[in-house]
């Protein structure tokens, strides 16, 4: 009897399919995750990427969601990478080689700060918002300096406690800025607008840190001079807003632009006293 002729097996050409699909999947994805870890609004954000991951994880690719998703899983089942990123819980940690710094979310001062800075906001010497590099406190020229001048006005302290009183209650670093129209000035004491800028962020520091207790070197300086107006300058309303003084409490994305610190001295002990 003739052996039967075994026929040659049909090559699948479409076996390319499988692993499209697992790409275009992961490639989806990535680009929620992106795009929850850019929002504002964290709840929403966090939200978004729970409703993803549970999607992706009942068409059984668990464990292809964990390593894009969740990092390594807590023991409710969820990963921690989310957690601990821009979209997740309310603290960020951040790790340097010999210092350890946790930045808080800030939505909650700003609540407190817009209550209780509530006059001084209505009256318009004050604007309190939430900024992509943190919590901006904005000073009017006029309710903390002379003009010309960078002596701290008496009747700002009671307004610029409620400021402190915030930041001392918070670990995350503060940027003080200050900002002119963009009129020249040129006096005895100040040859240009970045010299009255830069002064008036150091007056700011200085009573900050010398009233106030909010250690210096949480704290850095910029003068801008009229480099960054929010307003025209072709105006008088318009300069007058320009003319200000900015205390940054910064979140992550602030700190991104301040420079590391890789000081490896040891930290500053307190004398001992003197026997009696």
């Amino acid at each position: 009897m003739a052996r039967r002729k075994k026929h040659p097996e049909h090559v699948n050409h479409e076996r390319w399919l499988v692993s499209y699909a697992d790409f275009i999947t992961l490639l989806f994805a990535f680009f929620v995750v992106m795009f929850a870890t850019s929002q504002t609004d964290k709840g929403k954000a966090s939200q978004v990427s729970d409703s993803v991951k549970k999607a992706l994880e009942e068409g059984k690719m668990s464990a292809v969601v964990n390593v894009i998703l969740g990092g390594t899983a807590t023991d409710k089942g969820k990963g921690s990478a989310m957690m601990r990123g821009p979209g997740g819980a309310n603290k960020v940690v951040m790790t340097e080689k010999k210092d350890e710094r946790q930045l808080v979310e800030l939505t909650p001062s700003l609540a407190v700060l817009s209550s209780e800075l509530k006059q001084e906001i209505a009256s318009g010497r004050i604007k309190v918002s939430m900024e992509p590099r943190g919590l901006a406190v904005s000073f009017k020229e006029a309710t903390l300096f002379a003009s010309g001048d960078d002596l701290i006005s008496a009747s700002a302290l009671e307004s610029i406690a409620k400021v402190a009183a915030a930041i001392n209650k918070l670990p995350n670093p503060v940027r003080l800025e200050g900002h002119t129209d963009s009129i020249p000035i040129h006096t005895a004491r100040f040859r240009s607008n970045w010299e009255l800028s830069a002064a008036r962020s150091i007056a700011l520091l200085e009573l900050l840190a010398g009233r106030y207790h909010v250690e210096k070197d949480r704290m850095s300086i910029g003068g801008y001079a009229d480099s960054a107006p929010i307003d025209s300058n072709a105006t008088e309303e318009g300069r007058a807003r320009n003319r200000r003084c900015d205390i940054v409490i910064l979140n992550q994305t602030g700190l991104m632009g301040e420079p590391q610190s890789h000081n490896t001295s040891p930290p500053k002990t307190k004398p001992s006293p003197a026997p009696h």
